[in-house]
């Protein structure tokens, strides 16, 4: 079995808890707006092709710094469920915390157990409004909450992920009706906020692919506040 890859990361601190190794898959079903890796759409774009063990190998290198585990993600690693159940299936003999960055739009019996071997979701439920959220990112909105609703079945510990993009995402009523929404699930351990900004103007450009947020301007210090500001109303930790 082979995985498509674009890239590895040995030192991600911002991917789940600890020091990660970060594994980026390649080939991602939605086409977002604010894209930091629209090279990794198309999967015979990859850049390697590895097996589950030869990756473990890799991870194994860097094992005596890389303290906090291993997460995948992408592109959208879901679309290689079956190479991550047995990349994560290795991690887990030998005692190595995984996680699993996603946009959940796919629910099938191979990522139900992919879910069984992972310890953490990094969910990113990008929009609450679903013409909004297909605007934003070509997809319908209904998987990301099944796969969401999922995961509190099965009471797996989830991070939220919610990029913050003026005029997109930073409307105050869709802030509150996200922010309510994500109150009833008590799996959620964090909401992580993360504010949009053009360092991927440059990759777009070289795919030749037309940015449409090129004028789009990084939010606030005080819109990052006003989102925090509506989720932890609701309890949620930022």
């Amino acid at each position: 079995m082979q995985g498509f890859i674009h890239s590895f990361e040995t030192f991600g601190t911002k991917d789940g808890p600890g020091i990660r190794f970060v594994l980026f898959m390649q080939g991602c079903p939605l086409r977002c707006l604010y894209c930091h890796n629209p090279d990794t759409w198309e999967k015979k774009d990859a850049k390697y092709s590895y097996a589950p063990q030869e990756v473990y190998r890799e991870l194994d290198k860097v094992k005596n710094f890389v303290r906090g585990g291993i997460t995948v993600s992408g592109g959208e690693p879901l679309l290689q469920a079956e190479f991550v159940l047995e990349l994560f299936k290795i991690c887990k003999e030998h005692g190595i915390h995984t996680a699993l960055d996603t946009s959940g739009i796919f629910l099938n019996d191979k990522v139900k157990e992919l879910l069984e071997y992972t310890d953490l979701v990094l969910l990113d439920i990008k929009q609450i409004n679903p013409v909004k959220y297909k605007e934003l990112t070509s997809a319908p909105l209904e998987p990301a909450l099944k796969f969401m609703e999922y995961l509190a079945s099965v009471d797996k510990p989830v991070w939220l992920r919610y990029v913050l993009v003026p005029h997109y995402t930073d409307d105050e009523k869709d802030l509150t009706e996200w922010a309510e929404y994500a109150s009833r699930f008590k799996n959620i351990e964090r909401v992580d906020i993360l504010p949009f900004h053009q360092m991927a103007t440059h990759k777009w450009e070289q795919l030749g692919i037309e940015y449409k947020l090129k004028d789009t301007e990084p939010p606030t210090t005080e819109q990052i506040e006003s989102a925090s500001s509506i989720f932890k109303s609701y309890g949620l930790k930022i």
